[in-house]
């Protein structure tokens, strides 16, 4: 058995503040809020809760453009409701991870205030300058916000870089005194009682030296540079840095997001005695319905490739890294849309793809929403939507760049990231219960049939299936540490694996259709005596040798 850890048997629940519960009528979630719904988060079973941004910001990109780490955003209350919610939690038995967002601050921080005040200014060089290159960008580099990664600035005549907006720029993590202000920080934070930190976009931190120019076979404006600043020469140096600095001196869980990543650089970050990282978010499989031209580039995705990635990182990690299990979060649509229907399957295809998820081996979170059903949203106008990505897009291909508004709408309708942050939908009153004010972002129109308080009053619902789902988890070990191999892998419609520990088989079996399918039980899985373990319809007499599945049906068994 692999060595045991309580954030390897932990369940996580990601809170987006801004959308989750407003209490005080503001139209903006708060901090208070999120403390009124504790009870709730405790009743659903999960043992962390992990935050993200709560920090002063002038929240140009929600809360990931930091103007000051020691405070809190007023929006969201205060630092003594921050200590209280926390105090809340550990009375409850809860954990709290924090966001840490370190690439970058905002472009109101003192730091750079300073930074971009004169050439000589002792915070010059914390942050990324560089002369423009004959009348243009230092590089060609693109931002994820679309447009030029860099920005000029008239006080010193230079460009800084910004890998994302352009009142996010980039820290210069080659000078020794960023990194320690970053950990001091962190250690004000961990000292105040928090349980660990979810890294943002963490393995950005070191680029290439040169910042060179990236590859442009089309000829584009601006050119992806992601091999020159993801995974760069030092990202080790500093995390191991990190780690024995701040990190080993608490017993604290620690997420990497980390774009761009295989599975050997996984257990670089995430190796067992690394001494950087637990876990990282990686996102093979959330680029998974991505054409050649990215993102916005939507094409559907396949089974086949779904088994073949999944697969991979369960095998690959497997006694060497730990995997962080999801489907949805604050930047990507919401899985029931995604990977299975929002229509008239909603319930059992949100089921189903639960049980896919929690019972692979990894830490599994649960995005807000996500354990009722909540589904993409679809507003008809532009103005409807609040994320500088979507606005961004919009401003560069259909403002300026003439493309049909049409086709850029609906690529926004199913990959826009404001599909996961309208307001989480508490009940069928007005708002959904989220606010008695005006919601900052508008609520999805389906709130009045989706919501938790028909959750929690039908047995059937998703929620007490997520319920069933994590109490199942920590009563069986196997479910953690147990061994995943995949099984029928050739099947076109049915996704099954196995998990074995010592003596043990589970056999998890997921139909991704709205068809009626047919799955013969593996023949390298014993089937003695299997006993139905969990399902998302009643369990069939039959023989199971030779199964017919529902649409979207899972099944469970111990072998």
């Amino acid at each position: 058995m692999q060595k045991r850890a309580w954030w390897k048997e932990a369940v996580v629940y990601q809170i987006y503040p801004r959308s989750f519960m407003d209490s005080n009528g503001d139209g903006i979630g708060d901090l208070n809020g999120i403390r009124s719904r504790l009870d709730y988060l405790q009743t659903l079973g999960v043992d962390v809760v992990w935050l993200c941004p709560v920090y002063d910001s002038p929240n140009d990109d929600n809360g990931y453009d930091i103007r000051d780490y020691y405070s809190i955003m007023r929006e969201f209350g205060t630092m003594q409701d921050f200590e209280v919610l926390l105090a809340d939690l550990h009375e409850r038995g809860m954990k709290l991870v924090m966001d840490l967002v370190v690439n970058h601050t905002s472009d109101e921080h003192a730091w750079f205030q300073a930074s971009r005040s004169s050439r000589d200014n002792p915070y010059r060089d914390w942050y990324i300058w560089r002369p423009g290159r004959d009348g243009r960008e230092p590089n060609n580099w693109a931002s994820h916000f679309s447009g030029s990664a860099w920005e000029w600035t008239e006080e010193t005549d230079e460009y800084y870089l910004h890998l994302f907006s352009r009142k996010q720029p980039d820290l210069n993590w080659e000078n020794e005194a960023v990194r320690n202000a970053v950990y001091d920080m962190m250690q004000w934070w961990l000292d105040k009682g928090i349980d660990g930190f979810r890294m943002d976009v963490i393995n950005a931190i070191s680029k290439v030296p040169g910042l060179p120019d990236a590859p442009n076979p089309t000829g584009a404006r601006y050119a992806w540079g992601g091999q020159f600043f993801y995974n760069g020469p030092k990202v080790h140096d500093y995390l191991r840095e990190m780690y024995h600095r701040v990190l080993s001196k608490y017993d604290i869980m620690t997420v990497g997001e980390t774009g761009q990543v295989t599975t050997a650089d996984a257990i670089l970050y995430a190796g067992e005695d690394r001494g950087e990282l637990n876990m990282v978010f990686q996102f093979e499989h959330m680029d998974l319905d991505s054409g050649p031209g990215g993102k916005w580039d939507v094409r559907p995705w396949r089974l086949s490739d779904l088994k073949q990635v999944m697969t991979r990182w369960q095998k690959d990690l497997y006694g060497k890294a730990w995997n962080s299990l999801y489907l949805n979060n604050h930047d990507q649509p919401r899985a029931v849309s995604r990977f299975g229907d929002d229509g008239k399957y909603r319930v059992v295809s949100a089921k189903m793809l639960a049980t896919f998820l929690h019972l692979q081996q990894g830490t599994p979170y649960i995005y807000q929403g996500e354990e009722i059903g909540m589904t993409n949203v679809a507003f008809s106008d532009i103005s409807d939507y609040r994320d500088v990505e979507i606005l961004n897009l919009w401003r560069e291909r259909v403002v300026e760049g003439g493309e049909d508004p049409t086709s850029i709408l609906a690529a926004i309708h199913k990959k826009g990231r404001d599909n996961a942050r309208t307001p989480m939908q508490w009940d069928d009153s007005k708002h959904a219960g989220f606010t008695t004010g005006t919601p900052w972002i508008r609520v999805n129109p389906n709130y009045r049939r989706i919501h938790v308080k028909e959750a929690l009053a039908n047995p059937d619902s998703v929620l007490h299936y997520y319920r069933t789902l994590i109490a199942l988890r920590k009563a069986h070990p196997i479910v953690v540490y147990g061994r995943y191999d995949l099984v029928a892998a050739d099947h076109p419609q049915v996704y099954a694996y196995t998990r074995t520990l010592d003596d043990e088989v589970w056999l998890v079996i997921c139909n991704f259709t709205a068809e009626e399918v047919s799955f013969d039980w593996p023949e390298e899985v014993p089937t003695s005596e299997p006993e139905f373990l969990i399902g998302n319809y009643p369990e069939q007499e039959g023989d199971i040798r030779r199964m017919q599945l529902r649409p979207y049906e899972c099944r469970v068994y111990r072998a």
